[in-house]
């Protein structure tokens, strides 16, 4: 199973996580990581290129820091400008039969996320959108990877994190549960 990893970190330079991420995926022969501020620094998206990657995988993985509830601007554009009508929904079926997750890292604690948080939703009911997405395009949505209380960890844990993303993005059968990682909570 080919996997395409797009990462969305507007200062990867500044992130111990994403680029602990990256740098752990990018060891693994049937991932391709595809940084898009890094290849699109004028945001100038080269759709033919980035559907000829799609098309070129089985799972498609978005990781990215989780910024005010969402993603950064710059996977809202690539989703914009790359899952053309005609190509990815309304008559077009390019993406049918693959698979889709996210793959996210949040500041704040588990627990902050839902009914009895102080960001009062789920990560799940924050990231409706994206199952949205893969609905429309005929993609199967997988269950969400989310690493949690990014700034209290040490870098032993965060190493452990990218050893976990890369199990659950390599697992074939990885239906069952989202995957929340928290380290000593």
């Amino acid at each position: 199973m080919k996997t395409l990893v797009l990462v969305a970190h507007p200062h990867m330079e500044q992130s111990r996580i994403n680029s602990i991420w990256k740098q752990r995926l990018l060891q693994e022969k049937d991932i391709t990581v595809n940084d898009l501020y890094a290849r699109y620094p004028e945001l100038n998206i080269d759709v033919e290129r980035e559907q000829r990657l799609l098309l070129e995988h089985d799972r498609i993985v978005m990781q990215f820091p989780f910024y005010w509830y969402s993603s950064p601007a710059m996977l809202k554009l690539w989703q914009d400008q790359v899952l053309e009508r005609g190509w990815a929904y309304g008559g077009g079926e390019k993406l049918k039969g693959k698979s889709f997750m996210l793959a996210l890292s949040t500041g704040g604690p588990e627990h902050a996320y839902g009914k009895e948080g102080y960001n009062v939703f789920t990560i799940s009911e924050y990231t409706r959108p994206f199952q949205g997405m893969a609905n429309l395009t005929d993609m199967t949505y997988l269950p969400h990877f989310a690493l949690h209380g990014v700034r209290m960890l040490s870098d032993e844990q965060i190493k452990e994190s990218a050893e976990r993303l890369v199990q659950v993005i390599t697992d074939r059968n990885n239906h069952a549960k989202n995957f929340e990682v928290v380290f000593g909570e």
